[in-house]
């Protein structure tokens, strides 16, 4: 696990008030922060304004209040195409592809603004995910769950950003998938790329995060390492559901084979 860098966050974002339409927020003041080499998981129950603190770093979700900076420059309210110039990288829970393109096409779409580095960029691509190498002229379409996630975090480091925003990368996939995804999210933040992952499978999150974050009505609740949050009893009974459960059946494992 990487140790705190007290230099300048690659993104910070700072008492955020956000919502969808006027009036009505769904952030109310949250904050989170990500220092050069680390990975961030954001979990909460259901509602907590996980999924809308990604999208209002991105541009997608309109800040009312608060503030988004990347390498300490002021990035609130910038359009998502500005943002993905700059270095910000997020591939969206759901649509994350596009279907009637070929694995290969979708990386090429996800380049097309420098089209000079095409190459290089695949070839760095292949690298980390050599099963779409393998079928890079197969229709994005015909990929599973599991196959559509990997391409589309790699046609987000197609630009390779310095932050990359995750919502929900495990949803809807199998148990084995989604260990293929957090293993695969830890491989990238292990080339230099800050991630910030918002997830709903609260253990498998902090058990590969350096830090992470407890969203409950649009605030902060808890923060910690993902080690502190994972074995602190309050967080896993008010926040964490099954994982309660998961704990008990660890320790009373271990205690039979005492």
């Amino acid at each position: 696990m990487t140790t705190t860098d007290q230099k300048t966050p690659v993104v910070e974002a700072k008492d955020i008030v956000a919502g969808y339409i006027p009036g009505v927020n769904i952030l109310n003041g949250c904050s989170v922060v990500a220092h050069p080499g680390e990975m961030i998981g954001i979990i909460g129950p259901n509602g907590a304004g996980k999924s809308t603190l990604l999208k209002a770093m991105f541009g997608l979700v309109k800040v009312h209040s608060g503030s988004v900076t990347l390498h300490g420059e002021e990035i609130t309210n910038l359009k998502a195409n500005k943002l993905v110039e700059m270095g910000v990288g997020f591939v969206p829970q759901t649509n994350n592809v596009f279907p009637t393109l070929s694995i290969e096409e979708n990386l090429r779409m996800g380049l097309y603004t420098r089209p000079r580095k095409l190459t290089e960029r695949l070839t760095a691509t292949w690298d980390l995910f050599p099963v779409l190498h393998d079928r890079r002229n197969q229709r994005a379409g015909a990929l599973s769950g599991g196959e559509r996630q990997s391409l589309a975090m790699a046609r987000a480091l197609m630009m390779e950003p310095s932050v990359l925003l995750l919502d929900e990368p495990s949803a809807g996939l199998s148990p084995v998938r989604q260990d293929e995804t957090f293993l695969r999210t830890r491989l990238i933040n292990q080339t230099g790329v800050c991630v910030v992952m918002v997830e709903q499978n609260a253990r498998r999150c902090l058990q590969i995060c350096d830090r992470g974050y407890v969203l409950d009505q649009g605030r902060d609740a808890h923060t910690g390492t993902g080690k502190e949050l994972a074995k602190d009893p309050k967080v896993i009974e008010l926040y964490l559901g099954t994982l309660a459960e998961d704990v008990e059946a660890d320790r009373k494992d271990r205690e039979q084979k005492a």
